[in-house]
């Protein structure tokens, strides 16, 4: 669909900050049901929220001890409580809902998954690529791209976490015609310099600029089981510049921005330039090549 001349006005899109505890789904998902509400108040068709945000995050190091536990929270997404609730949510407040959750695959696989919710049902399910640390000891890694789902308002793209910091992963996204990527993550807090960002909220606005889209990212707060968080919730223009947040503070949170999606729609920049048709592919064929090689050695 060309929705190049579409114009019909800005978008309210929010991300939520939330407070969750490993093993309490059900707090976790009435935390989330508050969150979308207060966005829902606040005028937004689109909400994000966290990363594994009905199950919690952190299952453990002990690979066996942790899987057990996850399997435990986990759930087929046909069948999924969490799902079901969303698609409640989004047909009482006539909004689209993305967030993450633990998903038991047909295979009897765990997931680290995330799906987009309208009034209609599961429009899309992603399963995350990129693993991060002890995530590896639980799930198995998604295959597929990051899906773009057409929705009324706009073309909104799905990954999580880690899968942000991948520059390939999120061209693909822009070349698939997102206006948005929504990027349910859970970022585990470490110092950096004062006066600066943590680096994975500038991976985002990175992300955002150079390709032209805006990046929704929802991040979580509240310790759990002695890991803290970044909580860096933020929604970034297609500029790279935030239009609210970054949050950076341990407390839940709602933020809302008026996203004209145009804007994703015209990658021309000042001058005879354009960020997706000036690229050269058939001089980067070597990074694959060399990423294919560094993969080989012993």
């Amino acid at each position: 669909m060309d929705r190049s001349q579409d114009g019909p006005g800005p978008v309210a899109i929010a991300v939520a900050q939330l407070a969750i505890t490993v093993g309490e789904p059900e707090a976790n998902r009435q935390a989330a049901a508050d969150a979308v509400a207060e966005a829902a108040a606040a005028g937004a068709r689109l909400v994000v929220l966290p990363e594994l945000c009905d199950s919690g995050y952190v299952f453990g190091d002990v690979a066996v001890q942790a899987a057990a536990e996850a399997l435990g929270l986990a759930s087929r997404a046909a069948r999924s409580v969490t799902l079901r609730q969303w698609r409640s949510l989004a047909d009482a407040h006539q909004l689209v809902i993305v967030g993450g959750f633990c998903e038991l695959g047909a295979d009897g696989r765990l997931y680290n998954s995330a799906a987009i919710v309208d009034a209609s049902g599961t429009r899309a399910v992603y399963r995350k690529a990129h693993l991060w640390d002890r995530e590896k000891l639980v799930f198995t890694p998604g295959d597929a791209p990051p899906p773009v789902v057409d929705l009324a308002f706009g073309r909104v793209a799905l990954m999580i976490c880690y899968d942000l910091e991948f520059p390939e992963w999120v061209r693909l996204a822009a070349l698939g015609g997102a206006d948005v990527i929504a990027a349910p993550v859970n970022w585990p807090a470490y110092s950096w310099p004062a006066g600066e960002r943590p680096a994975e909220v500038i991976k985002a606005q990175a992300a955002a600029a150079t390709n032209g889209v805006f990046v929704a990212v929802a991040d979580r707060c509240q310790t759990e089981r002695g890991v803290s968080w970044i909580s860096g919730s933020v929604i970034v223009g297609p500029d790279g510049y935030p239009l609210d947040g970054p949050v950076l503070a341990d407390r839940p949170a709602v933020l809302t921005a008026a996203c004209d999606l145009t804007r994703a729609r015209d990658k021309r920049l000042a001058g005879d330039n354009d960020l997706l048709t000036d690229r050269r592919p058939d001089l980067y064929a070597g990074v694959c090549q060399a990423s294919a090689e560094r993969g080989r050695r012993p």
